[in-house]
């Protein structure tokens, strides 16, 4: 049985979007069927504008579509991702999450398997807090949480078992192969996992 897996994400500059594509790869060779989506921007255009590489981000992701509450239900398995804002998720993952109520009401969020990634400005920028701050509303959610932990030597190597995480400097710094190795390993890591569970459940 294929796993249906969704790619959530947030991203300004671009750094999230290479995370998310690598994950979505990795989940992909692990044999899942991906979706990729996007969360609404909520920033007006005069802050974009102020920002030449805010608005070529949203240039290039114009032909993902926007996450809605029937890629939640769709999927098997869904991997979120956010740059972070004081060591917590973007306020455009977390409109996204706030309104997933009607489904967590109605028990359809109960027992994904999910996972996170996250990208910062700076070193010990928040990038544990931004992924555990995900974690609790998978908690509410009823879901059932992958990390890639140290479960394969590119970890030691990228040096986080919570989810991926890059410093990318403030925009200026493109995930190095480390962090998309990493990446691509968590989304085949989750797809993997995702495909047992399913396959467990269906006996």
């Amino acid at each position: 049985m294929t796993v249906k897996l969704s790619v959530i994400f947030y991203s300004q500059t671009g750094t999230t979007l290479q995370l998310a594509r690598a994950i979505a790869d990795g989940a992909a060779a692990g044999g899942a069927e991906v979706r990729m989506r996007k969360v609404r921007e909520l920033a007006p255009e005069s802050a974009i504008a102020q920002n030449p590489k805010w608005g070529a981000t949203i240039t290039t992701m114009a032909d993902i579509p926007e996450a809605s509450h029937d890629d939640l239900e769709w999927s098997d398995a869904l991997i979120f991702g956010t740059p972070t804002r004081y060591g917590l998720p973007t306020a455009q993952l977390k409109e996204f999450i706030d309104a997933t109520g009607p489904l967590w009401a109605q028990g359809k969020l109960n027992n994904k398997i999910v996972s996170s990634f996250t990208t910062v400005a700076t070193k010990h920028g928040g990038h544990e807090t931004t992924l555990t701050a995900l974690n609790n509303t998978f908690y509410h959610w009823g879901c059932i949480i992958v990390p890639p932990g140290y479960s394969d030597p590119i970890q030691f190597a990228s040096g986080t078992p919570y989810g991926t995480s890059f410093i990318s400097n403030n925009g200026q710094l493109d995930p190095d192969e480390t962090a998309l190795n990493a990446a691509r390993y968590q989304g085949k890591r989750v797809a993997e996992i995702a495909a047992q569970f399913v396959a467990g459940r269906n006996a």
